[in-house]
């Protein structure tokens, strides 16, 4: 079966809260995979401000990657997964990488695309798997200003690239602006 939402939009749109209210549709049991890793005071209270929201049976998997190992027994009888964010979970792979960011070589580039890509296939993978309908959240990161830097560059470029992917394998895609979601595909 194997079918995803994705959810998209720009910082502080409501789209966090938006695929909250639509997963809550799929049933009572729900698996929330956070992909954040609370590294500062800042992204602690990020992380306990969408806990604080999210019903308190609600299963939690801290994941960022290696969705085809171990998954399985996570969505045993659960209705729904929501999975919060797909840009986190890029950042995460590429900050993990021993590359020298503001001395990026080609081979480097091509590294870093292919180990993220990879790891959204495998994500994929497992959506296509399993009859446990998904939620993706990411951000639409390309509607700014090109960034100054390689690494901000290279980011919003992969970025760019998995949501075009995501998008174009998803079942549905809302856009979310200024708390209103708007369905696109």
């Amino acid at each position: 079966m194997g079918e995803f939402i994705l959810v998209t939009g720009g910082a502080r749109s409501g789209k966090s809260s938006f695929a909250e209210e639509t997963v809550k549709s799929f049933g009572e049991r729900i698996l929330y995979i956070a992909t954040a890793i609370p590294f500062d005071e800042e992204m602690k209270l990020r992380v306990e401000k969408h806990k604080a929201r999210r019903p308190s049976n609600w299963d939690t998997l801290e994941k960022y990657k290696e969705f085809d190992t171990q998954m399985e027994s996570h969505l045993t009888g659960k209705s729904g997964v929501l999975l919060d964010c797909i840009t986190v979970m890029i950042t995460n792979i590429m900050m993990e990488m021993n590359v020298k960011w503001d001395e990026i070589r080609k081979e480097d580039i091509k590294n870093v695309e292919n180990c993220v890509y990879r790891e959204v296939e495998k994500l994929m993978e497992l959506i296509k798997r399993t009859s446990v309908e998904f939620v993706l959240v990411t951000n639409e990161v390309g509607m700014g200003i090109v960034p100054e830097y390689p690494i901000s560059r290279l980011f919003r470029d992969i970025a760019g690239r998995v949501n075009q992917m995501l998008a174009k394998n998803a079942r549905e895609v809302y856009l979310c602006v200024s708390g209103i979601s708007v369905k696109i595909k």
